[in-house]
């Protein structure tokens, strides 16, 4: 906000100085045009700029026919704003209403639909949107370092999560809130729209490592879930709980590792051959606890099917590799 801030006051004082040089009427109207003109990302600008442009252009030719015939009288304005909304809305432009409406009001004050009047207004719009894009163009902040962080945030609660489900199969009695769960998807949301405003600064392209991963990680994390629920279900100590827990554990250190070494996958097929191996449940207590265990295993499966799927769509990525 402070930046967007910063970038609003030289867009406002480039186009004040502008219409000034140019020696326009209303030049006021010009640092209005800079302030709604500056948007979060240069897509947004460009966009929006267009759209008030051309709601102004269309809403002065409306006004033109209606002052035209009606005359430029107080009680024409509201048949205009009623006109000028209802076809702007139609036309998806209705966020260039408010500029739209000024414009055309500047000429109900000079009373003139002459030619000059008109290029006036043409020459606020120029400036003050113009003065805005090339603010917008000119800078945008670096969003790099801000995801680096929320990965490195969002890889560290994947790590507490793992090593709570250990404790939860080690001590089937104890309880865990779920905190981390909860915290993970907040950092997600706001990766996924940091990312999503990084792509639209670059206008013709779109950032596909980052997207990549925290898809990857979004994927993941509801794969978590589904462990979480599944953990839960075990509630009685087992050889089988401690087997799982070893994985888990060690699982919950790859998470932060750079690269995915294949080392908890390999272990995770040995598991379920060993459980394969084992006799039957003895008990329905038993059957219950180890079908959810094993259904835990599947899931682990899917866990680790989703990080090579991206580790092989994408050659390079930042730091995406880790389980």
């Amino acid at each position: 906000m402070g930046i967007r801030t910063l970038k609003t006051a030289i867009a406002v004082l480039i186009a004040v100085y502008l219409a000034y040089w140019l020696d326009l009427h209303y030049i006021m109207s010009a640092a209005l045009l800079a302030i709604l003109g500056v948007d979060v990302t240069k897509k947004k600008t460009f966009l929006s700029s267009f759209v008030r442009m051309a709601a102004s252009i269309l809403g002065m030719s409306i006004a033109i026919v209606i002052f035209a015939v009606l005359g430029f009288h107080l009680w024409v304005i509201p048949i205009f704003i009623f006109t000028a909304i209802a076809v702007l809305v139609k036309l998806k432009l209705q966020s260039g209403i408010v500029t739209s409406t000024v414009i055309v009001l500047h000429l109900v004050e000079q009373q003139s639909l002459a030619l000059a009047a008109i290029g006036n207004e043409v020459m606020l719009l120029i400036v003050g949107l113009g003065s805005a894009m090339i603010v917008n163009l000119i800078y945008m902040p670096d969003a790099e370092d801000d995801l680096q962080q929320h990965k490195h945030d969002l890889e560290d609660l994947f790590s507490v999560i793992f090593s709570k489900m250990v404790n939860q199969l080690e001590h089937p009695n104890e309880v865990w809130s779920g905190e981390e769960l909860l915290q993970a998807e907040g950092i997600l949301h706001e990766a996924k729209h940091i990312v999503e405003n990084q792509s639209e600064n670059m206008l013709f392209k779109s950032n596909t490592a980052w997207a990549t991963y925290f898809h990857m990680r979004e994927q993941q994390l509801q794969s978590i879930k589904r462990m979480m629920r599944l953990v839960s279900h075990v509630y009685h100590l087992y050889t089988h709980n401690k087997m799982i827990a070893e994985l888990l554990s060690e699982l919950s250190e790859d998470v932060k590792n750079e690269f995915y070494t294949g080392n908890v996958e390999k272990k995770l097929g040995e598991l379920e051959q060993k459980f394969k191996g084992m006799t039957l449940p003895l008990t329905r207590e038993e059957f219950e606890v180890r079908s959810a265990l094993l259904q835990l295993i599947l899931e682990l499966e899917h866990y680790i099917f989703y990080a090579k799927e991206s580790k092989k769509k994408k050659k390079i990525m930042p730091s995406s590799k880790s389980l």
